[in-house]
């Protein structure tokens, strides 16, 4: 039997979802396992193990391995930053102090701000001589013997991960290029990052945070990626094809990865929206809010015409990251997040979160928070166990837990879990509105798309205080993050700062830059095993009007590169920028368009699973069968409600279910569709493909 399986794996703080993919019958499979946060690996195997059991095949089926992973951005958000060395250009040592004006609550909120803990501390930056200015051209000689000294400085002191940013090295990368030469003669075991490869983009801070996050992250994920391919091969006849998801949208080999282990930092949350955004356009839906609701936290983005939006300007945690990703905002409202009184004492959730161990009270594993999973539990939204019966659910613990918690807040059990439910909803609309509201768009315009295993509890409560008219829950929406794994292409960008006002913007120097950048992406897909023929790339441009602080990004038309090209981007630019900002200047010869950063991404195409269609049945299937009933807590005030169950896989396509009633997915946690039982009889809106 030939090897036709692919495996879409997402390692979350609570489960591993997994989905595989057999090319050639077209049979898509899901299945969960818990995590394992001391060594992902061993959650990862399982869950392999667990879905090949389940298509009745072996290790030696397996085509290739796309995988989802939360080890940098776990360890960014956690603050695990080992000790970092910073080399960068004599006299620009307090880059990292300076940093940026911006105050991130405004001034408003208080009289003074301290600025957070640097990632590097004082002492550990270091400067070389030399200087290269903004076109690349060297201004003073590289210093190679202070360069020595200083490599030989960070290694007397065992800092073994080190990055280097020189000043205009998005311009040239000699500098920086002969530090590292420098740093494999002196201090061979250090790991080391440099500016150049990670950004070639202006903005000194950004490009050195962006470069010290790549070094930071680096030796941690290197590791975890080689145990991985090493437990894969142990595991196969032959070494497996292994993919890791990239913030950017794309996937890239594990054997590259390592070497750009920044690219990694939003690789679940990318995999959602993906999905997702997929699942949404073949349901005819263009115009897609997503919400991925997961063990520790929730995250959402924003799909227009089938894309999610990509932004450069993104961070984790503390930390910018200015590489391409998509525009992903992140709450700490997921199953896990733990409830807590503050101490002025009003109840508060999230961000903290119990994770998958010891997790909520109801795991049984020796948690000691109320977290919102306990609060579903206790109301009765979610059944007294998991996958179907696999994980059985302690429910006395969790009201206990919540009992504990109502008397000191004077509330009922059923008040005080329904206040965390409530808090939970709102954080998880005010991270909505993040993304429409804050960027000019109107979130009624858009259908709500909710997935992970508890995206969908709250999706009733979500279109009330959104006002949203529609929800769309896919098909195993617990899994959709691992099957947008098997939806993506590999990929790669390429950026070259190039400032110009249009005015002075030659078209020759345009189609210099980006077919040098092409070349850069054709070589990396030759490497990842496509063929010319296959290679399809993107080229956009990065325009402002002279004299504003950020850019907008806009497509540069395909075709050779002369000055109609020039002006198409610059009518794309104004169109794009009244979209964003309800202005442009169009017209106006006084405001001048200047051009900052060319960019080019490689796409190697992959065959994506189909997504059957299920037409509606005419005449339409009538009242939805029960499979059951059980008394479900939907406003404090109203008591328990005797609410039917339906199965979600006895629903054919067309059915109205009428609430109060409670929908459920094996692959997933129950969802709530109803509204509260004051209003008898009423039906929410949802969608299911």
């Amino acid at each position: 039997m030939t090897r036709s399986i692919r495996i879409g794996i997402d390692t979350g703080g609570t489960f591993t979802d997994v989905v595989a993919f057999d090319e050639v019958s077209g049979e898509l499979v899901t299945t969960k396992t818990p995590s394992t946060p001391a060594d992902p690996a061993e959650g990862f195997l399982a869950g392999i193990d667990k879905v090949l059991a389940l298509l009745g095949r072996g290790a030696a089926d397996v085509d290739a391995v796309s995988h989802g992973t939360t080890v940098a951005t776990n360890q960014l958000l956690e603050g695990k930053v080992e000790r970092l060395g910073f080399i960068t250009t004599e006299g620009y040592e307090a880059m990292l102090e300076i940093a940026r004006q911006s105050v991130p609550d405004g001034y408003g909120n208080s009289y003074f701000w301290v600025k957070p803990d640097r990632i590097v501390p004082r002492d550990l930056v270091k400067g070389v001589g030399g200087r290269l200015d903004h076109t690349g051209a060297e201004v003073r000689p590289f210093d190679t013997e202070g360069a020595r000294e200083v490599a030989r400085w960070f290694r007397g002191r065992g800092i073994t991960t080190l990055a280097v940013c020189f000043l205009h090295s998005y311009a040239g990368p000699s500098h920086e290029e002969a530090m590292r030469e420098v740093l494999a003669e002196e201090h061979p075991e250090a790991v080391v990052s440099l500016s150049s490869q990670v950004l070639r983009e202006y903005r000194e801070y950004e490009r050195a945070m962006t470069t010290l996050v790549d070094a930071a992250v680096k030796p941690r994920l290197s590791a975890y990626v080689a145990r991985i391919t090493e437990r894969l091969r142990a595991h196969g006849e032959r070494a497996v094809p292994f993919y890791v998801m990239k913030s950017n949208g794309g996937v890239l080999s594990a054997e590259e990865v390592v070497h750009q282990p920044i690219t990694t930092v939003l690789s679940g949350p990318a995999a959602g929206a993906l999905g997702a955004a997929l699942i949404a356009r073949v349901a005819g839906f263009d115009r897609v809010l997503t919400s991925d609701g997961g063990g520790t936290s929730t995250d959402v983005s924003v799909v227009v015409d089938g894309e999610p939006t990509l932004t450069t300007e993104g961070s984790v945690g503390a930390y910018p990251s200015k590489i391409p990703m998509i525009d992903v905002v992140t709450v700490g409202a997921g199953g896990g997040s733990i409830a807590w009184l503050s101490p002025e004492g009003t109840l508060k959730v999230g961000p903290h979160s119990a994770g998958a161990d010891p997790g909520p009270l109801c795991y049984a594993r020796g948690g000691r928070d109320v977290t919102i999973t306990d609060a579903h539990v206790v109301l009765g939204r979610i059944p007294p166990h998991l996958l179907g019966g696999e994980i059985p659910l302690d429910v006395e613990a969790a009201r206990a837990g919540v009992e504990a918690l109502a008397d000191r807040l004077g509330l009922s059990p059923e008040a005080c879990a329904t206040g965390v439910l409530e808090i939970s909803a709102w954080n998880q609309a005010n991270a909505l509105r993040q993304v429409t509201v804050k960027r000019g768009l109107d979130v009624r315009d858009f259908t709500l798309t909710t997935f992970g295993g508890s995206g969908s509890l709250l999706l009733c409560r979500l279109m009330d205080v959104l006002g949203i008219a529609t929800v769309l829950v896919p098909p195993d929406p617990g899994n959709v993050s691992a099957f947008g794994l098997l939806t993506v292409d590999v990929k790669n960008d390429y950026v070259q700062t190039h400032v110009r006002l249009a005015e002075q913007l030659a078209a020759a120097d345009v189609a210099r830059v980006l077919d040098e950048l092409g070349v850069r992406a054709a070589r990396a897909l030759r490497g990842e095993g496509f063929e010319e023929a296959e290679h399809r790339f993107v080229r956009t441009a990065d325009l402002r009007y002279f004299g504003q602080a950020f850019e907008v990004r806009v497509a540069v038309p395909e075709g050779p590169v002369g000055q109609e090209t020039l002006d198409e981007v610059a009518r794309r630019f104004h169109a794009e920028h009244r979209a964003l900002y309800g202005y442009d200047f169009a017209g106006d010869p006084t405001q001048q368009v200047e051009w900052v950063n060319l960019r080019v991404s490689g796409i190697g195409p992959i065959r994506r699973p189909e997504i059957r269609r299920h037409p509606v049945p005419d005449p339409p299937p009538g009242p939805p069968v029960e499979t059951g009933r059980r008394p479900v807590c939907f406003e404090a005030g109203d008591g328990y409600v005797d609410t039917p169950v339906h199965q979600r896989t006895d629903l054919a396509p067309g059915t109205v279910v009428t609430g109060p009633a409670f929908v459920s997915r094996r692959s997933s946690a129950p969802r709530c569709r109803c509204t509260p039982a004051s209003q008898p009889g009423s039906t929410s809106t949802s969608t299911w493909s």
